[in-house]
């Protein structure tokens, strides 16, 4: 088959789209024919062997795709040869065909474009993952989202609107903020151009915020802990600034805060039952028009390079995705 394949841990221009074994289906897995499959940042860190995980050389990279099922493993139940599904596969996804664990496939609901289910699992699973079951997001509470104009930012800024939070989006210029109040952000914040602190006092009348979502690290990440408000979540989703910070854990202490990890791919691992369910209702409300995934570009499967590097430029604003048709 043919796919994207990264010979040896370098920067992404190094991968190289040619043959590759086509996957056998094990006990306890799928073998998707893969439509298209959603392109994410730690993408980019895994084929630099910057990421938390590192597959064994060669692999294919691509965390999620979407497609239909052309093979089943002994013991897997609840799927039939020719379902529309989505999946979370962890790498293997830049190819025309990808194995899977049963527990990490998710059924594509009727009416849904596979395409742009294609980029949802892992955009939209952390962050209901991470407001739901780490932060636990009440109506009326809010939120504040840093990197809102990016894949996971504008998730967590829709889903918190939709969870009934006062949402607060910051970003950095005022694109990626339109977007983000499109996406049904009730406040706006350019840190590129305004003192974040500063502004989440004003919009909170010195309160702060009662949970943030932090994709971004680096100096953010404390600027975030500084705005929590008592009782504060600040959850830790990830560091594209490319910083891991080193928060004070006396601000936690005085503001009777906590900090949270939120690494979704190890919880559907090690919780698939309540992921499982957490992604059936991220399907249904797509379903019902309540979510409206936005798409930034999409590539051909053998433009993977230039995908990730359009990632790496931080320009993106939504879903970057790989298909098997044209690009456009």
């Amino acid at each position: 088959m043919k796919a994207m394949i990264c010979a040896a841990f370098a920067p992404v221009e190094e991968l190289r789209f040619g043959d590759f074994p086509a996957p056998v289906v094990g006990p306890g897995e799928v073998v998707i024919d893969v439509v298209a499959a959603g392109v994410n940042y730690p993408d980019v860190l895994i084929v630099q062997g910057k990421y938390q995980t590192k597959p064994p050389i060669p692999f294919v990279p691509g965390s999620e795709a979407a497609g239909h099922i052309v093979a089943l493993g002994e013991g897997v139940e609840g799927f039939a040869i020719g379902d529309r599904v989505i999946a979370f596969t962890g790498s293997g996804a830049f190819a025309e065909q990808v194995r899977v664990p049963a527990a990490q496939v998710w059924p594509v609901p009727d009416g849904v474009d596979l395409e742009v289910a294609a980029g949802i699992a892992i955009t939209y699973g952390t962050s209901y993952h991470a407001l739901e079951d780490r932060a636990g997001l009440k109506p009326g509470e809010t939120l504040l989202v840093l990197g809102a104009g990016g894949g996971v930012g504008l998730t967590a800024v829709e889903l918190g609107k939709h969870m009934g939070a006062r949402v607060i989006a910051a970003a950095s210029n005022a694109d990626k903020l339109a977007l983000a109040k499109a996406q049904g952000a009730d406040e706006l914040i350019d840190y590129a151009q305004e003192d974040l602190r500063e502004r989440v006092k004003a919009l909170t009348d010195g309160k702060g915020v009662d949970v943030v979502y932090d994709p971004v690290g680096g100096a953010a990440s404390i600027v975030g802990v500084r705005s929590l408000a008592w009782g504060g979540r600040h959850l830790v989703v990830g560091f594209a600034g490319g910083e891991i910070p080193a928060i004070p854990a006396n601000l936690l202490l005085l503001k009777s805060a906590a900090a949270m990890g939120v690494l979704w791919g190890n919880s559907v691992r090690a919780d698939p039952i309540n992921q499982g369910a957490n992604m059936r209702q991220i399907l249904d409300w797509l379903t019902q028009g309540a979510l409206r995934p936005v798409i930034d570009t999409r590539f051909a499967l053998s433009e993977a390079v230039a995908a990730l590097q359009h990632l790496e430029t931080r320009k993106v604003k939504g879903k970057v995705l790989l298909t098997r048709s044209q690009a456009s």
